[in-house]
């Protein structure tokens, strides 16, 4: 019998997180610091709103790009918080999370060999949305003595005659890191000097935490606005992962493509979750801003518990994720990971989950109340303290 399978696809890894929240579910007493999902629900205004069309009935399909009073409300959004604007019939879609849009985007710009680059430690499917697209990944491996920022630098010795697209994944997952103005100041020059694209994923940009200073997006610096495809969503700045809803911000010659594909892909976001985000975006700042609070207090918390273990972790300023180094263990971040969730029964990711240059390093979620975080410290801590004796 002929393989059934596509090569490439075979090719492509499963994420390198399902393994231990796999293990995770047939044990019990499990604290998880591994899920990258708010641990809020979504605020009830919005979830009334969604009631409210499902008993109206608004269950058709709406247009492919979107609701349309949806897509005037975060055009309004995304010049009220960031200084930026789109044309909301022609440059902006809704689509079924942020994952689809850097799927369509990919698949709407890339020719084969098409380089893209991708910097590292970062989310699990820029790459494999990138082989599908038949691109091809070139990793930047961020460092942590640049707080794992991408430098202009980096991304120079980078660039070959057939890069064509940089994904700008900040704030970061796994690592928390944030691309204040002046560093991406400095790689827009490189962008514009090498005639780049790029893709930014800025779902976190909502939960940033520097003092005096919100989210800068790079769509809004001179010149870059024609050059960036912007990717953000309502998972998590408003507690609504299971809604399925982002949208995508880009220049009419390729956002014509990406909703070509979505038209035929998928068709249309979910109707009842357009109509619930309506109400998310035109009302929702008050909520935003009381679980950015809450998460900044526990991201405190746990860099003082860190401080308190001697465990080294540069300070994250965005998303909700820490990223300390466990290097001085002398195990693998696989290996040390396994070792907590068996010896104490807590689930953290390896670093080498969003890349091999995370080896050494854990991903750990502050997405969790005070009182699980607690708990989940004390049994780290004890780990550690075995491990230093």
């Amino acid at each position: 019998m002929r393989n059934p399978l596509s090569e490439r696809i075979t090719e492509v890894p499963f994420s390198g997180i399902r393994k231990f929240f796999d293990i995770a579910a047939e044990m019990k007493d499990v604290i998880s610091l591994g899920v990258g999902e708010p641990d809020f629900d979504t605020p009830w205004h919005i979830r009334d709103e969604g009631i409210y069309s499902l008993e109206k009935g608004r269950t058709a399909y709406t247009s492919n790009a979107g609701l349309k009073e949806l897509k005037i409300e975060i055009a309004k959004y995304l010049n009220r918080r960031f200084q930026v604007s789109y044309d909301y019939n022609t440059e902006m879609m809704i689509t079924v999370g942020g994952s689809e849009a850097i799927d369509i985007a990919m698949r709407a710009m890339l020719d084969p060999g098409d380089e893209v680059l991708i910097p590292q430690p970062s989310y699990v499917s820029y790459m494999p949305c990138a082989v599908l697209a038949n691109g091809a990944p070139v990793i930047i491996n961020l460092k942590e003595e640049n707080e794992f920022r991408l430098t202009a630098e980096e991304l120079e010795a980078s660039i070959t005659p057939k890069t064509k697209l940089l994904v700008l994944p900040f704030p970061n997952n796994p690592t928390g890191a944030v691309m204040e103005r002046k560093d991406l100041e400095a790689i827009a020059e490189v962008i514009k000097k090498h005639d780049l694209f790029v893709l930014s994923d800025e779902i976190y940009a909502e939960l940033t935490y520097l003092e005096g200073q919100d989210h800068v997006t790079i769509a809004s610096l001179p010149g870059m606005r024609e050059r960036t495809v912007l990717i953000n969503g309502f998972s998590k700045a408003y507690a609504m992962t299971g809604w399925r809803l982002g949208y995508a911000c880009a220049p009419k010659v390729i956002l014509e493509q990406m909703l070509k594909i979505h038209q035929y892909a998928i068709m249309c976001a979910p109707t009842t979750s357009q109509y619930a985000a309506v109400e998310a975006v035109r009302s929702g700042d008050a909520d935003v801003a009381g679980m950015r609070e809450e998460y900044n207090g526990r991201r405190r918390y746990l860099m003082h518990r860190f401080h308190e273990m001697n465990l080294k972790c540069f300070e994250p300023f965005g998303a909700f994720y820490a990223f300390p180094c466990i290097q001085e263990f002398g195990m693998t971040s696989e290996e040390f990971a396994t070792r907590m969730l068996q010896e104490e029964k807590v689930v953290v990711v390896p670093g080498t989950a969003f890349g091999d240059c995370g080896e050494g390093f854990l991903r750990i979620s502050y997405a969790y109340s005070l009182e699980s975080l607690k708990e989940a410290l004390d049994r780290l801590e004890s780990f550690i303290r075995k491990l230093r004796k």
